[in-house]
């Protein structure tokens, strides 16, 4: 079994779940799952884990994003992109640039934004998007998202083409309908390409089919990130010979077990473990009243050594 994450590059017209079923062929294994649903018409950067770094699946899913979408003012649909029906049309020729791109910075920061029928999202267990095609609309509380930084990239009015920087849960084309909405001429999306989830870029991004090339040519593990690659940010401990087997148990540690006991660490700080062949044992968080670090996430399995 393949144990890691492929940096996908999802191409328009694929959902998500096409990826993953693709992929579970190409590769020959059931265990796979991707991180964050991606629009069929959307383009861009799907990372899907593998095996053990399914464990990852929802880490991936609450990192910050980033995209680059174009907006058309001037135009309202009930999906909020160019896909669906046209629910109304405004003339657009007195907006000016300044306005346009001022308007679209003042969504920079936090605000309430309001989920579209035609998501994934679940009211009293039914998605949105299935009511939706049935015609009926349901009232859906809005929730906070952050807009860490929106960039203007091309200015040709009635088009917008920007990269914004934000956390999880934010619907780019439900941005774009907001903005039209502050605009007073209504807007939609008309194009998606995701371009950063986490550390995981579109430059490094590998399309089904050179995935499909590279199991042909037995270079398939070239492309898949080890699972210990998502946490690269947190300290790195390794423990010493004698204690490899507790910490393979998911038995709590103290200082006394790893090899640099001398590290300071803050309540609740999480490390990653690894044993004393450098190996990837897993997430341990650290609980300063017991002066010991305790398992929060496994990844190591002896008997696949």
């Amino acid at each position: 079994m393949i144990n890691g994450i492929i940096n996908v590059y999802k191409e328009k017209g694929f959902t998500s779940h096409d990826v993953v079923a693709k992929l579970r062929g190409i590769v020959g294994q059931k265990k796979i799952g991707h991180t964050g649903t991606l629009d069929p018409d959307a383009e861009g950067v799907l990372p899907v884990c593998l095996g053990k770094a399914t464990k990852v699946c929802d880490l991936l899913t609450d990192k910050d994003k980033t995209y680059e979408a174009v907006l058309l003012l001037g135009k309202s649909t009930d999906t909020q992109d160019i896909t669906g029906d046209v629910l109304n049309e405004l003339e657009t020729d007195h907006l000016n640039e300044m306005d346009v791109v001022e308007c679209i910075h003042s969504f920079i920061g936090e605000y309430d934004q309001i989920p579209p029928m035609y998501s994934a999202l679940k009211v009293n267990g039914k998605k949105l998007y299935e009511l939706a095609r049935e015609g009926k609309t349901v009232e859906r509380k809005s929730r906070k998202v952050i807009i860490h930084d929106i960039r203007i990239l091309e200015v040709n009015l009635p088009y917008v083409r920007f990269e914004v920087d934000c956390s999880k849960g934010t619907y780019i084309r439900t941005l774009c309908h907001d903005i039209g909405e502050r605009l007073e001429v209504g807007g939609c999306m008309t194009q998606l390409l995701r371009t950063k989830v986490g550390i995981f870029h579109l430059s490094d991004s590998v399309k089904l089919g050179q995935i499909q090339q590279a199991k042909d040519e037995n270079q398939l593990r070239n492309l898949v990130m080890p699972v210990d690659s998502v946490f690269h940010d947190l300290p790195k401990l390794c423990t010493m010979k004698k204690w490899d087997f507790f910490a393979y148990n998911g038995n709590p540690l103290n200082k006394d077990c790893v090899q640099d006991s001398t590290v300071q660490f803050a309540e609740k700080q999480k490390v990653r473990f690894y044993d004393s062949s450098d190996r990837f044992i897993g997430i341990y968080r650290y609980d300063d009243r017991k002066q010991e670090f305790r398992i929060e996430k496994m990844f190591f399995d002896p008997d696949e050594e």
